[in-house]
């Protein structure tokens, strides 16, 4: 029995089926809340908690989906090839608005940070929250960050934003789909452009640009947060 709980293929099972199960019931549902990752994360937690599984042998196998992050990411430039008219018809706008947005998360976080006293490991680990994982990642890790809490708040971050997206944007109003797919992207990076693409082509391939842009205006701030975390 540990051989099996040790082995790769225990961790890539339990994920599939916990993902599948969640998006069925977040289907039947209906409900924003019944969201279907963060069911799929809590019934793995309750799994390895009934069964006392240590997270290390499940992540042998979990890390495995892990690979597929960075490729997933990347096919979102699937539905952005499709709308590059509307890219090049709100050239501009989409550039400032993303990097307006990844300056905003960051000072944001940094103000934050001072206000309730943490320390620079942990400064450095939140910075880059509001990007896609592997970005985020590098740039903590480069700077004294520790990157299991830079995951955490990534996900965190995505998690909240898919949540949240359908709310916040009857709450604002927003009615153009490039705002919208610019707004989810900038914030809540994938888990958000999952979200996003349910919304409509043009809002996901807004999204998966905001991913990009914002992701590259980060990584350039991040030459800067050695001042921030001084």
């Amino acid at each position: 029995m540990e051989e099996l709980l040790r082995s790769p293929f225990f961790g890539v099972t339990l994920t599939v089926l916990a993902y599948v199960l969640g998006m069925k019931i977040q289907k039947k549902s209906g409900l924003v809340v019944c969201n279907g990752l963060v069911l799929a994360a809590l019934m793995i937690i309750a799994v390895l908690t009934v069964f006392d599984i240590s997270y290390e042998d499940y992540y042998v196998g979990g890390s495995m989906i892990n690979l597929f992050l960075s490729p997933a990411t990347v096919c979102v430039a699937v539905s952005v090839y499709a709308k590059l008219d509307v890219l090049k018809k709100n050239l501009l706008p989409v550039l400032v608005g993303c990097t307006v947005g990844a300056v905003t998360s960051v000072l944001s976080v940094w103000g934050l940070c001072r206000a309730f006293g943490l320390d620079t490991a942990l400064t450095a680990s939140l910075l880059p929250k509001s990007v896609t994982t592997p970005i985020a990642s590098a740039i903590a890790e480069g700077h004294g960050g520790i990157v299991s809490i830079t995951v955490v708040a990534v996900i965190f971050t995505g998690i909240v934003g898919n949540l949240s997206v359908p709310l916040m944007i009857r709450l604002f109003r927003v009615k153009d789909p490039v705002e919208a797919g610019l707004g989810i992207g900038a914030c809540s990076h994938a888990m958000g452009t999952a979200k996003a693409l349910e919304l409509g082509e043009t809002e996901g391939a807004m999204s998966g640009i905001a991913i990009g842009l914002c992701g590259i205006v980060t990584t350039v701030l991040a030459l800067f947060f050695d001042f921030l975390l001084s």
